[in-house]
């Protein structure tokens, strides 16, 4: 039987953030924020008991309840959360693949629409692109929702979170009785980096106008392959046709944040390096030393792109990578 229990002072905006082996799901921290900027709260669902890693206590405040689960099934947590945050107007999850299983399920759950992939959510509105990005679309929020947000797209250093309080303070929960079927979990597979969401790749390699051939980019597909890396694209390029527009970067495709981007031939304009959220490393080959990418590298390489990547190709061909 699912528990009736509900927060003691309901939230406008509430955050659910999976937890999985005591790491923040990607975008956890970004939905929290965007909760608590709206004057929300939060809801970590973990786990286990022991899941409350010392990194996790940054997160939890009197704003934030602890929720314990179980294993990761999407249909019994979405039965366990449901009555926790029914009389929120606004419920916000990551855009992750954990936060995107919750989100429709949680939506049927409580018979509330469901608006997925959203730019910027608060308790009265809510910004979502639509038609492949060339669209924003702002929805009143005049009844309650679901809604996820795009991971890398807000960032959470406009926003702190609230100090942390002592342990007892935070509320634990475990519910053992909730009945129902479920998916099951046959295998768990390494993601493959060819065709894993951008949005998710912690190394990535873009190519703009200066890769000037469908060729170039079969040959960066396999040279990111060979290095860990996802490869992605600017506009110019998936308007050409010579990669799918869910490889396109930027505010008009996919939001991303990896930890190393590597830009063959990219000027940077504007609605590309809005999309690259924060990378901890950047190179940059381009023959314009001035461009905007190579301003913001910290390797900067005045050079032919298409050369470097076949001069590139050719080493690994030659070493055991």
């Amino acid at each position: 039987m699912t528990p009736e229990i509900t927060p003691e002072s309901p939230s406008p905006v509430v955050a659910i953030v999976p937890v999985r082996a005591g790491e923040l799901c990607t975008g956890g921290a970004e939905a929290l924020a965007e909760a608590f900027a709206a004057g929300g709260s939060g809801i970590l669902a973990i786990q286990h008991d022991g899941d409350l890693s010392e990194d996790l206590a940054t997160y939890t405040s009197e704003n934030v309840r602890i929720v314990v689960c179980g294993d990761f099934a999407p249909a019994k947590w979405s039965q366990l959360l449901g009555p926790l945050v029914h009389e929120s107007q606004v419920i916000v999850l990551p855009a992750s693949p954990d936060g995107r299983d919750l989100a429709p399920r949680l939506a049927a759950g409580l018979q509330r629409p469901l608006l997925a992939g959203a730019l910027q959510i608060t308790a009265h509105q809510i910004s979502v692109p639509r038609n492949f990005g060339t669209e924003l679309h702002r929805f009143d929020v005049d009844q309650p929702v679901v809604a996820t947000l795009q991971v890398g797209v807000r960032g959470i250093e406009t926003h702190e979170f609230p100090e942390p309080v002592n342990d007892q303070h935070v509320i634990s929960q475990i519910f053992e009785d909730v009945s129902t079927r479920d998916v099951l979990v046959e295998k768990v597979l390494e993601p493959d980096v060819a065709t894993m969401d951008l949005a998710e790749a912690p190394r990535i390699m873009g190519g703009g106008a200066g890769l000037t051939s469908a060729e170039d980019f079969e040959l960066l597909g396999a040279v990111a392959h060979q290095l860990g890396a996802s490869m992605g694209a600017t506009r110019v390029i998936t308007d050409r046709g010579w990669i799918h527009h869910d490889r396109q970067i930027g505010t008009t495709g996919v939001i991303v944040d990896p930890d190393l981007y590597l830009a063959w031939g990219i000027s940077g304009a504007v609605q590309h390096t809005a999309g690259l959220g924060h990378p901890t490393h950047i190179i940059s080959i381009n023959t314009d030393p001035h461009c905007p990418m190579m301003q913001l590298a910290d390797i900067a390489i005045v050079s032919d792109a298409p050369h470097v990547l076949r001069h590139l190709a050719q080493k690994l061909e030659s070493r055991d990578v």
